[in-house]
């Protein structure tokens, strides 16, 4: 039922699903306490109080975008969407270097990897939605032209270190709360954060180059801008500071377009079986 309403929905123009979507995240706002008492505390965390109404709007367009950029027809989506500074990944392949593409949940992070993926091979770890509903809708979007799924496992990893030694790019959302075992508590936005230390480790470990990427939404339904970003931190010392690295990064992206951040996510939270970091309860 929902692939078919989403079937449905995409062939609306997109600056019509932009206007829905930002009804939408006025709606969820209103209605829901939790997530707007969230919402509120993360851009207050953040220091980005003041882009509060902005950020309702930006929610809801990143949801309904979905259906265009998953369903409607490749040529509607390529016609709304420029790349600015691709010559920096196509530099670095050029010179038989793996990438490893860190997108943030900022934009429209589902289309960075289907834009890559039309001018490159790029695989991209994958964790199956919670919402079995979802699943069809979801890998059928993900999994087409030249972008595979690597799952989100040792067996996923191995997939992961062979692409990148083989001089490929792949793809990983390195602000989604890692499980027990696989991440460290590093700051973000003044707070601990539960970081993965994967990014690093595949970086290091491959030799490969970390570049940061993400789909800017232009105003009024005008599509988007994927940006690519060199990677100026440094990768030294333990797993909390190479962790804290690339959080510091993470928040110099997300600086550029504060309001279309994903602020609702409960980034501080705490994993089954993770001790609180030192002197703070997570939530």
């Amino acid at each position: 039922m929902l692939v078919l309403l989403f079937r449905i929905i995409s062939v609306l123009p997109l600056p019509v699903l932009h206007a829905m979507g930002a009804a939408l995240g006025w709606l969820v706002y209103l209605a829901s306490p939790s997530y707007r008492r969230r919402m509120r505390a993360n851009l207050e965390q953040a220091g980005y109080g003041q882009h509060l109404h902005a950020a309702i709007a930006e929610s809801g367009k990143a949801i309904t975008e979905l259906a265009f950029v998953w369903c409607a027809k490749q040529q509607r989506v390529d016609r709304h969407c420029r790349m600015e500074n691709y010559e920096l990944v196509q530099r670095t392949l050029d010179a038989g270097q793996g990438i490893v593409f860190l997108t943030p949940h900022l934009g429209c992070f589902e289309l960075t990897a289907q834009q890559v993926s039309h001018r490159q091979a790029l695989t991209v770890m994958y964790r199956p939605p919670r919402q079995a509903a979802l699943k069809p809708l979801v890998e059928g979007a993900r999994a087409r032209q030249n972008l595979r799924l690597a799952p989100a496992n040792l067996s996923g990893v191995r997939q992961l270190v062979k692409c990148l030694k083989g001089g490929e790019p792949i793809g990983i959302l390195p602000d989604q709360v890692p499980q027990e075992g696989e991440g460290v508590w590093a700051p973000f936005f003044g707070r601990p954060a539960y970081t993965m230390t994967l990014p690093a480790k595949l970086a290091l470990l491959s030799k490969g180059v970390i570049l940061l990427t993400y789909a800017e939404r232009l105003p009024r339904g005008r599509g988007w801008v994927i940006r690519f970003v060199p990677f100026e931190g440094e990768l030294s010392g333990t797993q909390a500071e190479q962790a804290a690295a690339i959080n510091r990064a993470m928040e110099q992206l997300i600086a550029r377009c504060p309001a279309q951040y994903f602020w609702s996510y409960n980034r501080y939270k705490r994993p089954q079986g993770v001790a609180a970091p030192e002197g703070e309860v997570a939530a």
